[in-house]
């Protein structure tokens, strides 16, 4: 076998860990928390569906492949909950870190075209990251309101957390951010979300 196919079969596999890496996210119907390789299939097969809503005219495979590669680092970096005041505060450094490691099991042409896919998703200028975002945002909430917000209760996030994340949805499409806080109105009422100021 080539230096080049070891190289790529490498990472191939080494991407498999993703499985392992099981988020705050329940799966819907009150199902067992999800994993890093599901959130990602799913974000993309919804990027693809949704795709009309786009704020703007997108590259939709490089949205889906930004769905798909941008939550690779967590094999090494590990999950860290959107509302985990702490784990943020080294976020970036821990998956830069591990970027570096697990791209760097693939060709360098390769290492480089995969990094810089999850580059533009990190830095959150171009329509298409935008929109990998959105998805990135609208995936979770859709599961957490589908089992009665119990991931919200579970964590006692506010309102003005949510709307702090979720905020950010509508750079990418405001349709999907009108069908969020819809979502998000509907579970402060109910109390799954702590309204408070």
């Amino acid at each position: 076998m080539d230096n080049r196919l070891q190289k790529q079969l490498t990472f191939a596999l080494e991407i498999d860990k993703a499985k392992n890496i099981f988020r705050q996210t329940h799966l819907s119907g009150h199902g067992r928390r999800e994993n890093d390789a599901e959130h990602s299939w799913h974000m993309a097969v919804m990027a693809y569906l949704l795709r009309e809503h786009s704020n703007e005219e997108v590259d939709i495979a490089k949205v889906m492949l930004m769905c798909l590669l941008h939550d690779i680092v967590e094999i090494e970096a590990g999950d860290t909950y959107a509302y985990d005041a702490e784990g943020l505060k080294t976020q970036k450094e821990r998956e830069n870190a591990a970027k570096e490691k697990i791209y760097s099991l693939l060709p360098e042409d390769q290492k480089k075209e995969l990094m810089s896919i999850v580059d533009e998703f990190d830095a959150y200028t171009t329509a298409e990251a935008k929109f990998a975002h959105a998805m990135d945002n609208l995936q979770p909430l859709m599961l957490n309101h589908s089992n009665d917000g119990g991931d919200w209760r579970e964590h006692k996030v506010t309102a003005k957390q949510v709307y702090g994340r979720q905020e950010k949805t509508r750079l990418g499409s405001e349709v999907l951010y009108q069908a969020t806080d819809e979502i998000l109105r509907e579970n402060i009422a109910k109390g799954s979300i702590i309204s408070v100021p």
